[in-house]
Order: C-alpha cells, then sequence, then structure tokens
C-alpha cells in the first residue's frame, strides 16, 4: 500500500476528482469514467472530467481551466494519464507540456496499452508521478473497464424485481407492475450506465420489453445500451418492441433458420451464431461482448436464466428490487437454482448496499458462493 504518504488533502482532492469522474457515468463507454483537479499553492485552479468518448479527456479540460496557473501545479486524476494515441492525444504528454510539478493517480491504468507507461513518461520529464490513493474507490468507479482489461469479461449485474416472499410474477405471467414509479426509474438508472442489457427470449415472449433508457432526466443525451437477447432457437418476433428503435440489437442464437434469421436482419439486427444446437454458452456469450468493447452488462431476465447467470458463477452483483407486498406461493420464484437441495448448497450473498426506493427497497448484494 502506498496510501499513507499521501495527505490529508491529497485524499480531499482525489475525492473530488473521484466525483467528477462519476459525471461521466452515462456517457463515456466504452472509455472510463475519469476525474482530474489541478491544485497550485493549495487552490484549485483546474477541474475536468472526461465526458464522451472521442472527446477531450479530463486532464485536458482541467489544464484548459486552469491555463498558465497549471505551470507548477498538482494533478490529482482518478486514473493513470493516458500515453498512447487513440482518438485524442496522450494524456500524459498534456500534462509534460503544461508544466505540472506532480502528478497523482488513483490507479494505474490497467489497459496492457498504458499499464504504467503514462506515469514513467512522466517520471522521465522530471514530473513527481505517484499512484495508489483511493485505489480502491477508483476501481469500484470504473469496475467494468477493469475487469475488461484484466480478465478478458465484462462486469455482471443481475436485476430482478420481486415481492416481499420473492415473487417476480403471478402464475399467468401477470408482472406489471411488482415495483413503483421511483424503483422503475432507478432501473433505467442503472440501464443508462450499462453498455449492453442482456435478456432471453422467455421474457421477449412474455414481456415484450424494449430495454431502452427513459423516463429519467438527460436519457435523450445517454448513448443506447446494446440489446442483446440470448435467442437458441430464433423465436424473436420481427416485430418485437426492441426492434422498432432505440439503439442497437444482436440476437446470439443455435439457429440456422435462414428465413428466420432473415427477417430479423430486416428489422435491423446482428445475428451471431455460437453453437449449432443446444444451450449458448452464457461465458462465450461475455467473452463476446468484451471484446466489443461493453464494460458492465445488466441482465434483465427470468428466473431460468437469472440463475443460469448465478449458478455458473458469473454474476458480480445483484440488484434486487424488492416489493412490499406478498405474491403468494402459486406465483412465479425469483431465480431458478437446479439441484439445490441441502443447506450447504445455498448461493450465499453479501449485503453491500440497502436504500428505500419509494415504497420498495433496493438491495446490491454480491455474490460469496456458487449454487448449484
Amino acid at each position: 500500500m502506498t496510501e499513507p504518504r499521501f495527505s490529508i488533502d491529497d485524499r480531499r482532492h482525489m475525492a473530488r476528482a473521484l466525483e467528477l469522474a462519476e459525471r461521466g457515468l452515462w456517457t463515456t463507454r466504452p472509455n472510463p469514467r475519469v476525474g482530474c483537479v489541478l491544485v497550485r499553492d493549495g487552490r484549485v485552479v483546474g477541474r475536468g472530467y472526461h465526458e464522451r468518448a472521442g472527446e477531450p479527456h479530463a486532464e485536458v479540460h482541467a489544464l484548459r481551466e486552469a491555463g498558465a496557473l497549471a505551470r507548477g501545479a498538482t494533478a490529482y486524476v482518478s486514473l493513470e494519464p493516458c500515453s498512447h494515441h487513440g482518438r485524442t492525444p496522450p494524456c500524459a504528454e498534456a500534462l509534460v507540456a503544461a508544466g505540472v510539478a506532480r502528478v497523482v493517480a488513483a490507479m494505474q491504468d490497467p489497459n496492457p496499452q498504458v499499464g504504467g507507461r503514462g506515469l514513467t513518461r512522466l517520471r522521465e520529464a522530471g514530473i513527481l508521478a505517484e499512484s495508489g490513493l483511493l485505489a480502491s474507490q477508483a476501481e469500484a468507479v470504473n469496475p467494468g473497464y477493469a475487469r475488461r482489461m484484466g480478465g478478458g469479461l465484462p462486469w455482471v449485474r443481475v436485476k430482478l424485481a420481486a415481492s416481499l416472499d420473492g415473487r417476480t410474477a403471478m402464475a399467468s405471467g401477470e408482472s406489471k407492475w411488482i415495483t413503483g414509479p421511483a424503483a422503475r426509474a432507478d432501473v433505467h438508472r442503472l440501464r443508462a450506465r450499462s453498455c449492453a442489457v442482456i435478456t432471453g427470449i422467455g421474457t421477449v415472449l412474455a414481456d415484450d420489453p424494449r430495454l431502452n433508457v427513459r423516463d429519467v432526466e438527460g436519457a435523450d443525451r445517454v448513448p443506447p445500451p446494446l440489446r442483446v437477447v440470448l435467442d437458441g432457437g430464433l423465436r424473436t418476433p420481427p416485430d418485437a418492441a426492441l426492434l422498432q428503435g432505440g439503439g442497437p440489437v444482436v440476437i446470439y442464437t443455435a439457429s440456422r433458420d435462414a428465413p428466420r434469421a432473415r427477417a430479423l436482419l430486416e428489422r435491423g439486427a446482428r445475428l451471431e451464431t455460437l453453437v449449432r444446437e443446444g444451450r449458448l454458452p452464457l461465458r462465450r456469450v461475455l467473452e463476446l461482448l468484451a471484446a466489443s468493447q461493453i464494460n458492465e452488462v445488466l441482465v434483465e431476465a427470468g428466473p431460468t436464466l437469472a440463475g443460469a447467470f448465478l449458478a455458473q458463477g458469473l454474476v458480480d452483483e445483484l440488484w434486487l428490487y424488492q416489493a412490499m407486498h406478498l405474491m403468494g406461493d402459486g406465483a412465479r420464484p425469483l431465480v431458478r437454482l437446479p439441484g439445490v437441495e441441502r443447506m450447504a448448497q445455498r448461493q450465499t450473498l453479501e449485503l453491500l448496499d440497502l436504500r428505500a426506493m419509494g415504497n420498495d427497497l433496493r438491495l446490491i448484494l454480491k455474490p460469496t458462493k456458487e449454487g448449484g
């Protein structure tokens, strides 16, 4: 750990940089969310955050605000400044040119193209460059980016809505609405920060969801997440609501039914055939999404698919919206976990966050043991 060498002021300014980074929560994908604060003689002279992919990075915005006051300043950056040319010039070079005296990065960039090279470039220029301040908080701002760069998978959240007795729909399939407006608006905010939303063909046929971002302020400025349908038999109707606009759609399938494929292609869907028959490999789907620069995935599906993600150990967080009513033991269950017959086989969870959403509760949970 390197934190003990940092001062209270260092921590305060880095905390502000992390707050700035979160302003890009909905808009930077596939890039990481980054914030920057420039401080000279104890005074903040520049602030910035990465607003959108392809546009200037956080450091550039902060340097523009500081102007000549950047010379001799300390730059607090929530992620190591980049050192490579992408759609924008390297930020490490911009900091060198501005004449900053010190750079503190919350964490090194897990991107192999950077991976310490930005800090090295700064040191070569005579700048005091350090990292490791509020690193865990910085990684929490970009969990999917860190996971994708370090392990080739996106960060996976499973969203579920249930009654107090753990039911997600009546036996007939009726499910609108289990939760109230506040909880449903929060789900749209969760979609807004996700690079992709995954559902199964069962949900498409039963609920005909759009899976887009709406009903929250600023939704019209949010890049739409990729909608992903797992449809082994290629049963998605060409007139499904998610094919009526609202962003790109990819359907993973095991079918080679040419007429059905043609009808879906004509509606703008992209088809990916993974296997000739049988169940679609969930881990392979996630690997392909990560290879397409998908950082954070939201799974909105029925009990079977949600249970399959859990049973295969592919879930990083479970977001459970629990309503204050009872639906009875004849209603549909929260998740299906075949093979769980003894207490020792339970799927255990760690509570990360609990808060009220109107008259409902939102629990953020971390799976701690594979079920089934």
